[in-house]
């Protein structure tokens, strides 16, 4: 049986594909063969000397001693693009929250329990959350990879502009 350590909360579908039948899967493991990590940082981790292969549940390997692992002939990857679709989502969110203060526009709603005449009370104060509309905006992207492309292509159908700048382009995709 392989032992699989998880050193943060790994999603169940990253999980769900290591049959107990072959492997234990946990927090607790040790002795383990395997880690799989998301954002942990592995640099003063003692490694087992079972340890294979180190899985990082995401994009980039910076939480990882990559040359330290080189030396004990550890395999390490990632997996790019896995959370590309959830962050495109908050980036998107982040956007909409930030054009129109909706945070401020809650909070200022939260205010007006058990007032009367509320309709009059709104109307009189609902301009202060007016805010911007993305259309037209200008959006620039700093790293045109699955997360910038994606979030540009939204950009772009919210009716926005989209300057992006990746290192594998000479110039700024537009």
């Amino acid at each position: 049986m392989l032992k699989v350590k998880l050193m943060n909360k790994i999603a169940k579908v990253g999980t769900d594909v290591l049959s107990p039948l072959r492997y234990e899967v946990g927090e607790s493991v040790e002795a383990e063969d395997a880690v799989m990590v998301r954002s942990a940082a592995l640099d003063n981790m003692p490694f087992s000397p079972n340890l294979r292969a180190i899985a990082r549940c995401g994009a980039g390997v910076n939480n990882i001693p990559i040359d330290k692992c080189t030396q004990e002939g550890i395999v390490v990857f990632n997996t790019p693009g896995a959370n590309a679709n959830a962050v495109k989502e908050l980036v998107i969110a982040a956007l909409v929250l930030a054009s129109r203060d909706v945070i401020g526009g809650v909070k200022w709603v939260e205010t007006l329990a058990g007032q009367t005449d509320i309709a009059k009370t709104v109307e009189k104060g609902k301009s202060a959350f007016d805010g911007h509309e993305l259309a037209g905006k200008t959006l620039g992207i700093i790293g045109y990879g699955r997360i910038g492309q994606a979030v540009g292509k939204i950009g772009a159908a919210l009716g926005m502009r989209i300057l992006a700048h990746s290192r594998s382009h000479r110039k700024d995709v537009i």
